[in-house]
């Protein structure tokens, strides 16, 4: 299998914690896609594109010409059902057959994720073409694993960050606004969890990230309004940077000091439930974001996430985020459901107990259907 690119030596790996701070290069504008068709190329003439089935019948269309003009030797592939282990096995086969040199990952998330993932176990260079600004998944050294059912197993630190990332405008904007809401919520997250996960942290890039973490959240404050209501304009463009690369950044700069906490475990416990499957991942986060201030209010008693969540309130209210199981579509959840959920979130390796204090599923549960003061779930009584 030809390479562009080498494997990392087990010495490094072994004794050494690379810093994987961002793609080694990033284009950004509209239509500027097939103006980086000479850069594409540069990276093999066989490509292999993945992509969810409808992702690659809009996608089509942009690449054709590149294709044409770079005389390149493409295929498609079509990740089902999730970005699973069994769909990653069916990637592999169709990769070998293709004898593809390079991989070029398009959509959301999940279609990243599997495409970084393919290029990471093949030592392949990785191009990712987001498609929406919902997550920040093309930026990011990190794949996440579900089940074929769509429920979160495990996440994968990566060898590097992609190769190439390439964010057209004229392809993001023909994305619902839905997806655009969904990834302001999943990237104000990233002040909430890592201000808690960086705790007294006097690491310089540390401080550096959690400081761009919250110079994001301030941004989505004052630009998102205006983002949604102008699509395509100014406001909309550095809301758009702010998810998809700005939250990146965040990331790599800050590494295992600001990781996920709790609004992403809520996050992947939700995962457990089969409504919420048609769920946005943002729109999980955002929950849980809430979620996670609701804990550190009733069990520490901090008056600073009451606030917090009170001016969350208001922002969601504003650009149409979830603060309810009820509006995230789950009002009719079962108790054992929620249970469910509940307990997977509080698992021993999850990422809930990066907060300064012990959570219970019980105490989680109960956070879960109180996340607003007037919200009183009717179909849920807890004994906590």
């Amino acid at each position: 299998m030809p390479s562009k690119t080498s494997p990392v030596p087990s010495c490094l790996s072994a004794s050494l914690t690379p810093l994987l701070v961002s793609p080694s290069q990033v284009i950004k504008g509209e239509g500027v896609l097939y103006k980086a068709r000479n850069v594409i190329a540069g990276f093999g003439q066989r490509p292999l594109v993945v992509g969810g089935q409808q992702t690659l019948k809009v996608i089509y269309p942009h690449f054709d010409p590149i294709i044409s003009k770079c005389r390149l030797e493409s295929s498609y592939a079509v990740y089902t059902p999730d970005c699973s282990e069994s769909s990653l096995e069916a990637l592999k086969t169709t990769l070998k057959e293709h004898q593809g040199d390079v991989i070029i990952g398009v959509g959301g998330g999940k279609a990243l994720d599997t495409a970084k993932l393919l290029a990471h176990q093949y030592q392949l260079p990785i191009i990712t073409v987001p498609t929406s600004a919902a997550t920040c998944a093309a930026w990011t050294a990190l794949s996440n694993i579900y089940s074929n059912e769509g429920a979160f197993q495990y996440d994968v630190s990566l060898s590097r960050c992609p190769d190439l990332l390439i964010l057209d405008y004229a392809i993001i904007k023909t994305a619902s606004e839905r997806t655009l809401v969904a990834g302001i919520g999943d990237a104000i997250a990233k002040w909430y969890e890592a201000s808690v996960s960086s705790g007294n942290s006097t690491t310089t890039l540390t401080i550096a990230a959690v400081q761009q973490a919250r110079v994001l959240r301030d941004l989505l404050f004052q630009e998102s309004v205006a983002a949604l209501n102008t699509p395509g304009g100014e406001a909309w463009r550095e809301v758009v940077d702010a998810c998809v690369l700005l939250a990146g950044v965040i990331g790599g700069l800050g590494g295992a000091n600001c990781r996920t906490v709790a609004a992403h475990a809520v996050h992947n416990g939700l995962t457990y439930i089969g409504a919420a499957h048609r769920i946005l991942h943002g729109e999980k986060v955002a929950y849980g974001i809430l979620v996670q201030l609701r804990l550190e209010e009733m069990i520490q008693n901090n008056q600073l996430a009451v606030s917090s969540r009170q001016q969350l309130l208001k922002f969601y209210e504003e650009i149409g985020l979830p603060k309810t199981l009820e509006e995230l579509g789950l009002s009719r959840v079962t108790l054992g459901e929620l249970r469910r959920a509940a307990e997977v979130t509080c698992r021993p390796e999850s990422d809930i107990h990066r907060l300064p204090f012990v959570v219970s599923s019980e105490q989680l549960l109960a956070a879960m259907v109180s996340t607003t003061n007037d919200f009183v779930s009717n179909r849920v009584s807890l004994n906590v």
